[in-house]
């Protein structure tokens, strides 16, 4: 049976030897959220499902057990990016780690390594782990668990299924008594099941802790000047941020529109030059401000903790998407945003691409895409959508997301929709919106009086604030499916019409608020949390000793410290290597290799 644990870390009564390790590796005096619960389960040899969100700790569930246990962790990732990401992190903090990728120059040295038992982590692909070869390697070795990451790749139902997913169960197989362990973010309850039978883990070793992102404020708008709204959402939120785009082309439109001279902005894409997207990258990770506009691919190899917002300039493939690219936001637990710029085209879109789908999966696509309606038409918490489509039960209101903060008006407009329906069929479903905007207010025109549509009954029937909804009416038809664009730029009537043009059907219509703050405001979460201090010369001198810092040892800025831990130092201004160790976030490693480097830079600013 699943255990739903949405709890709170767990003080630490006593010390432990595992708390003491903690303490050591990661800084830390404790668990968050349901970390201890998965640690033991690994520590006690029991094989483990444990989603958790994104910014959670997921690493530190097997990067802990790692330096405990006799043997090597080998850790299952997709992405070399992400695993070298990873390998920084773990080997700032003092683990034995490597990776055995094609990218990697000192392959020979590392299974050297594993062969000796001088690996705690052992990051590989699961194209290179599902190999027979690599099976021979590790019965020459002592493993003392695998961790597969992103484990929603593994199920067909996930959404980035990777068929290399399925070929580990007989390399795990063969290594019967080494726990398992799965972790994933974003699984819905079809696909943690399916995970739990393509891994062989035990139902009862499912651990949910639940898929809220409190410090993520959600924020969804119909797109309207693109590059205007983009602009004061970079306005608004300094620090790194990633704008997600459906084409190549339209990243690299974004990147020049939104370059200003004042904040550094790139492109990413499958189509660059490998080089080219190498360093790009590389700039992203290492940046305390840069803009990346990029394809979705972009972001999923990229272990980065401190981007401040996620935008996507069109319409994601499904609810699951949209939660794991957000997701890719505040994963240190600052606050952060979420933006989502959508249109009416989006969904018409989506839809021809559902018909060319086989059959079996037409179903499927339907109820993902009428998902991602429900959630940018509610005029209800955003959150709570999100959350109950993960099987949650969330409070009715979040308190941070853009309809719990300015609540939208929600307007009748069941009989507007039924006369565009009617105009859209009366003009024999060949026309743009446009043209039966024209119809519907009563602009005659060379062409309706050409066409004789200035003497229909549908002709000037719409005046006022009726007039008004019209150009949001188009859009939730489009959205629910009730219209659809036909391949000459005109409408016709989709397959939901006839529920409209009956009655049977309402359209409640939500109109947004006017957008609220202004140029310089920066965003604040739900939790409270407070951002950077801005103008802190303290805060500001720590920032760039980790930024000489990161330069000398080729690292990004955030494998020295995160930002809570600097805004630690300049709010506490330790004075002693002793007290400095207390802060949350510096292990026994950093605090050797970067502690008194700091405490030269306090000192500087004793009050």
């Amino acid at each position: 049976m699943a255990v739903d644990m949405t709890v709170e870390a767990r003080p630490a009564e006593e010390s432990s030897p595992m708390l003491d390790k903690l303490h050591e590796v990661f800084g830390f005096r404790s668990f968050r959220g349901v970390q201890q619960q998965v640690v033991d389960r690994v520590m006690e040899g029991q094989s483990t499902l444990a989603v958790m969100p994104t910014g959670a700790g997921k690493s530190l569930t097997y990067q802990l057990p790692a330096t405990m246990l006799e043997g090597t962790c080998v850790v299952i990732s997709p992405l070399i990016a992400l695993m070298h990401d990873q390998l920084r992190s773990a080997s700032a903090n003092g683990i034995r780690a490597a990776t055995l990728t094609s990218a990697d120059e000192n392959r020979a040295e590392t299974v050297q390594r594993l062969r000796a038992g001088e690996l705690d982590l052992l990051y590989v692909a699961p194209e290179r782990a599902s190999q027979g070869h690599f099976r021979d390697l590790l019965s020459q070795c002592r493993i003392a668990l695998f961790a597969i990451d992103e484990a929603h790749c593994v199920s067909e139902w996930g959404h980035d299924f990777r068929p290399d997913y399925r070929l580990l169960h007989p390399l795990m197989d063969q290594f019967a008594q080494v726990p398992r362990l799965a972790l994933t973010a974003t699984a819905d309850a079809h696909t943690r099941s399916d995970i739990l039978t393509q891994l062989g883990i035990a139902p009862e070793g499912l651990i949910v802790a639940g898929f809220d992102r409190p410090n993520i404020r959600y924020t969804i708008r119909p797109r309207n000047s693109l590059t205007q709204q983009l602009r004061g959402l970079l306005d608004e939120n300094p620090g790194p941020g990633i704008v997600y785009a459906q084409t190549r082309a339209a990243t690299e439109r974004l990147a020049a529109s939104l370059s200003d001279g004042k904040r550094e902005v790139r492109c990413y894409h499958a189509g660059l030059p490998p080089e080219t997207r190498a360093v790009n990258q590389a700039a992203f990770v290492a940046s305390e401000n840069m803009v990346m506009c990029a394809t979705v691919a972009f972001g999923m190899g990229i272990d980065k903790p401190d981007v401040r917002f996620v935008a996507h300039a069109g319409l994601p493939k499904s609810i699951e998407s949209y939660y794991q690219e957000t997701g890719r936001a505040g994963r240190d637990g600052d606050p952060s945003a979420a933006h989502l710029f959508w249109g009416a085209d989006d969904f018409a879109r989506a839809r021809m691409r559902i018909g060319e789908v086989g059959e079996a999966r037409q179903q499927g696509e339907r109820t993902r895409l009428a998902a991602l309606g429900a959630l940018v038409e509610t005029a209800s918490c955003r959150r709570a959508i999100l959350l109950r489509h993960f099987g949650e039960n969330p409070p009715e209101t979040c308190g941070n997301c853009d309809n719990c903060l300015n609540p939208p008006k929600a307007v009748d407009a069941t009989v507007v929709a039924q006369k565009y329906l009617s105009a859209v069929a009366r003009t024999r479903q060949m026309y743009g919106a446009g043209y039966i905007e024209s119809v519907l207010t009563g602009q005659s025109s060379e062409r309706s009086r050409a066409q004789g549509h200035d003497t229909l009954s549908v002709f000037g029937i719409v005046e006022g604030e009726e007039a008004a909804l019209l150009k949001p009416v188009h859009r939730a038809l489009l959205v629910r499916g009730a219209l659809l664009p036909t391949e000459h730029g005109g409408m016709m009537l989709g397959p939901e019409a006839r529920g409209f043009l009956k009655g049977e059907e309402p359209l409640d219509l939500v109109i947004p608020p006017k957008r609220v703050g202004g140029k310089g405001r920066r965003t604040t979460g739900g939790s409270g949390q407070a951002l950077n201090p801005v103008g802190d010369p303290l805060f500001d001198a720590l920032r760039e000793l980790r930024r000489d810092l990161a330069k000398e040892h080729q690292v990004p800025p955030y494998v020295i410290f995160h930002d809570s831990v600097l805004r630690d130092m300049a709010g506490l201004r330790p004075q002693t290597r002793a007290l400095l160790g207390e802060l949350p976030g510096i292990g026994s490693k950093k605090l050797e290799a970067y502690g008194d480097a700091f405490l030269a830079v306090i000192r500087q600013y004793e009050r």
